[in-house]
């Protein structure tokens, strides 16, 4: 196995680093980074300097603050607003779990009650109560929430936001902070107008029509128009939901943006996607700040110690991408399919598992090779990284691909029917 590059490194290692640090943070676009700007600029200043130490000294704090700093939303409205149904969408929670937000059609907040994400140990969802409700009244609502440790608002509604509601937003704005207005409970709306009146039912029709009417009452209360975002708490990949995501990504601080991403739900493509894309800039920061080596690790030779911190390392990601064991369950269950048909169409549980004639380091290796012909990313740097990370680059984009391919089987009409008996006799009649 090579030596780590020294600050004394010939001036072609440091441009391969400079070169390859820059394409993987500096190109990347400004809202979708999650290391300040100044943090950037910095590391390449000191990697072109040479000084390796100085560079890994500030990334080491960078991960450290991404690792440790709160992220604190808070969403308020009016009673019925489906402000629980929200939270607990938001969370992957179903709402009889334990840890659910209480949903119910009588007003569930009377105190302020914050959600730790399952998976995301600093994200934290406060529930709170609407303001001018008898407890929280309109001149101590800020005071009683504890307004300045929330990063943003969503202002929940479901049929109309109240005077205390846009009064509310006035002050956040002059407080410096953002609010989002979110609107409810649009399937139901859309539904309704499909039932009653399906002759001439225009879904876009109906939605600009709810926009407008939030529009005329922001006018009417000499406000700034913002963005009204409509969805649906039990289908979050329709509607404004993912438009939702965008802006709020972009307007977090950037050490807060990637556990934030990390939490979303994966509604689509673009969801998974955007959680590989922050996982690979962390994952490369990992990778730089442990050191470069001087010559291509032995990847086929791995210890005992090494393939149970590859175990850990595959379950994390299988985790934070919804393809474990749990999730599967989950999801097998609403569709109807037995775990093992989900399985069959996944690839990452079998990575760490060999035939009798293979060793586990030989299989691994020929993935690897696959992997890296492919994509082609990290060979091309001309740097070589500790034997690990290498299987972290592979064990990512594994269960990225087994994300999407276990969201096209779980959100599809034709994965409901998963080679039922029922959908099979239906073919064989045609």
């Amino acid at each position: 196995m090579g030596q780590v590059i020294s600050d004394a490194s010939e001036k072609e290692d440091n441009g391969d680093l400079v070169s390859s640090f820059t394409k993987n943070f500096k190109n990347i676009k400004a809202e979708n980074q999650i290391i300040p700007l100044e943090t950037i600029h910095s590391i390449e200043l000191h990697l072109k300097q040479g000084n390796i130490q100085g560079a890994n000294s500030i990334i080491r704090d960078a991960l450290k603050n991404i690792d440790n700093v709160p992220i604190n939303i808070a969403v308020t409205g009016e009673s019925g607003a489906g402000k629980s149904s929200f939270i607990n969408a938001l969370r992957e929670v179903g709402p009889d779990e334990g840890d659910a937000a209480e949903v119910g059609v009588v007003e569930t907040t009377m105190k302020i009650t914050s959600y730790k994400h399952p998976k995301i140990k600093n994200l934290k969802i406060w529930d709170l109560p609407g303001v001018g409700t008898l407890k929280f009244p309109p001149k101590d609502y800020l005071k009683k929430v504890e307004f300045q440790k929330y990063d943003f608002f969503i202002i929940a509604s479901a049929t109309r936001f109240t005077k205390h509601e846009i009064d509310l937003a006035k002050v956040i704005t002059l407080m410096e902070k953002n609010y989002y207005f979110v609107r409810t409970k649009v399937d139901f709306d859309i539904d309704n107008e499909k039932k009653y009146k399906p002759r001439t039912f225009d879904r876009e029709k109906i939605l600009q029509r709810i926009r407008n009417s939030y529009l005329d009452t922001f006018r009417e209360n000499k406000i700034d128009e913002p963005q009204i975002f409509l969805i649906s708490n039990h289908n979050l990949s329709d509607y404004d939901f993912p438009s939702l995501v965008d802006i709020l990504i972009k307007d977090l601080p950037a050490q807060k943006r990637h556990n934030f991403m990390l939490s979303l739900p994966n509604i689509t493509d673009a969801a998974i996607q955007t959680k590989y894309n922050t996982s690979k800039q962390l994952l490369w920061l990992e990778a730089l700040k442990e050191g470069v080596l001087t010559a291509y690790p032995a990847l086929k030779c791995i210890s005992n110690s090494e393939v149970k911190k590859l175990e850990e390392i595959l379950n994390h990601y299988r985790a934070l991408f919804g393809v474990d064991d749990k999730s599967l369950e989950l999801i097998a269950k609403d569709c109807q399919v037995p775990v093992e048909k989900l399985k069959e169409k996944l690839k990452s549980h079998s990575l760490l598992t060999n035939k009798e004639n293979e060793t586990l380091g030989e299989k691994l290796f020929k993935c690897l090779e696959i992997f890296l012909s492919v994509s082609g990313g990290l060979l091309a740097t001309g740097l070589y990284f500790g034997k690990i990370f290498y299987f972290q680059f592979l064990f990512l984009d594994t269960v990225t691909e087994d994300a999407k391919v276990l969201l096209k089987e779980a959100y599809s009409k034709e994965s409901l029917k998963f080679n039922s008996p029922t959908a099979t006799d239906h073919d064989n009649m045609k």
